[in-house]
């Protein structure tokens, strides 16, 4: 067996064996396989695709690069839940107390964002003193006593990950749907949690344009997830409009605080309240969906969710009085408002322009290794389907940089359209795959 003549099958379109693939990964990892095999390799997979069984092979190879946590063993009711990225997606905030307040464990391991998407660990980091970095021991202490923490990938489950994805960064072969899938069910699985709910986005500001290609990621994920003993059950939600009304990392914890004392806005509230429900149901802690809605509301309503974010904070190290007092959060240094060039029903705000303009704004990373703002971003004061007023103000830019507000004003705007008639409304939710 040599990787030339695996790379030469893979790029003639053939299927490889479980211990082919194994031996590229293992290689890989160890060091033994040079880059430049590599890369070859995850091109021929972008060209020629994988089938559903090497996928989960993949996958299985990755897990295996590292250690597998056996959480099963120490606790019930045991649930993870994952994104695939998006523009304004504060739900892991939200949904993760949320459950673990209803009972649940979580055991959440979590991303860094990347252009024009948000990452959980950067608006965690925006709670000072917050620490991402537990060991493997102090992630299940705390899950032992509150039932919930979220903390960034370790070095020892599935590491092959890291290097593999760095690799895929700079050689166009990121959007590639069996190794985007494998990427995430690898850390996933490697995690521990025998439950897992992914939230899979589609539309403008999601990796996934087109809810068939959303559909083939959620598919396969699914499957993975059931070749290797887990119960996984996927959420095709919308991402054409940013969801909720803030793009940002001070500005999204803000609104997930928010959200935990009973304001929010309705799209963010229809895709929490789903997930959460899912996860609940899922976990064996409701058994009809009434009864799951219900226990979500009661943990909002009586603040036991956002008391839950709260214990977590304080754990983590951060300082629990930001989670009651949001005022204490520096704001940016810029406030400056937007306000619109037309008077009628917004149409739609497209999420990837406002991304892309909060990153413009100091809000995102264009390379892996690059600074971010946690004060930076925008906020939105109107949504779809609301009607406005010529020069009525729609949102505000958040921003250290001034010089950056003309571009990512016009940048905005450009993202709106407008209609004469109120449009439908766009759920939250598009399809549920188990």
């Amino acid at each position: 067996m040599d990787a030339y003549n695996l790379i030469l099958k893979k790029k003639n379109g053939l299927e490889l064996s479980a211990s082919e693939i194994e031996y590229l990964i293992k290689n890989y990892s160890s060091g033994a396989l040079p880059d430049y095999q590599m890369s070859a390799f995850l091109m021929a997979i972008c060209w020629r695709g994988m089938s559903e069984q090497e996928t989960v092979d993949l996958t299985t190879a990755m897990i295996n690069t590292g250690k597998i946590l056996k959480l099963t063993e120490e606790f019930d009711c045991l649930v993870d839940k994952h994104s695939t990225g998006g523009v304004g997606d504060t739900t892991s905030l939200i949904v993760s107390p949320i459950v673990a307040a209803a009972g649940c464990v979580v055991a959440k391991m979590s991303g860094r964002g990347l252009g024009h998407t948000g990452g959980t660990l950067d608006k965690l980091e925006s709670l000072p003193g917050f620490n991402i970095d537990l060991t493997n021991a102090a992630f299940i202490n705390q899950l032992k006593q509150i039932g919930l923490a979220i903390i960034g990938q370790t070095s020892e489950l599935a590491p092959v990950d890291k290097k593999m994805y760095a690799l895929r960064d700079v050689t166009a072969t990121v959007d590639s749907i069996p190794l985007i899938a494998s990427s995430i069910m690898s850390k996933k699985i490697a995690a521990g949690a025998p439950k897992i709910v992914l939230d899979v986005k589609v539309g403008s500001g999601s990796f996934m344009k087109s809810v068939a290609d959303a559909r083939k990621l959620a598919d396969i994920m699914v499957q993975i997830g059931r070749a290797l003993g887990k119960d996984v059950i996927a959420v095709l939600s919308n991402m054409n409009n940013p969801l909720g009304m803030a793009v940002g990392n001070i500005l999204e914890v803000k609104e997930a605080i928010d959200f935990l004392n009973g304001n929010y806005s309705d799209d963010l509230f229809q895709l929490c309240l789903e997930l959460s429900v899912q996860i609940l149901i899922s976990a064996g802690k409701c058994r009809q969906r009434a009864e799951a809605v219900t226990l979500v509301n009661r943990m909002i309503d009586s603040r036991k969710a956002l008391d839950k974010l709260a214990e977590m904070v304080e754990m983590q190290g951060g300082e629990q009085g930001y989670i009651y007092d949001t005022s204490r959060f520096p704001s940016a240094a810029h406030i400056v408002e937007i306000k619109s060039t037309h008077q009628g029903y917004i149409a739609g705000i497209d999420a990837l322009m406002v991304g892309r303009a909060a990153m413009e704004l100091g809000a995102g990373r264009a390379t892996k290794k690059d600074e971010i703002d946690l004060q930076a971003g925008i906020k939105l004061l109107r949504k779809s389907g609301d009607y406005v007023r010529k020069g009525q103000v729609i949102a505000e830019m958040h921003t250290n940089k001034p010089e950056k507000t003309a571009p990512c004003q016009a940048l905005f705007l450009n993202a709106v359209t407008f209609c004469e008639e109120k449009p439908k409304s766009c759920p939250s939710i598009i399809e549920i795959i188990t």
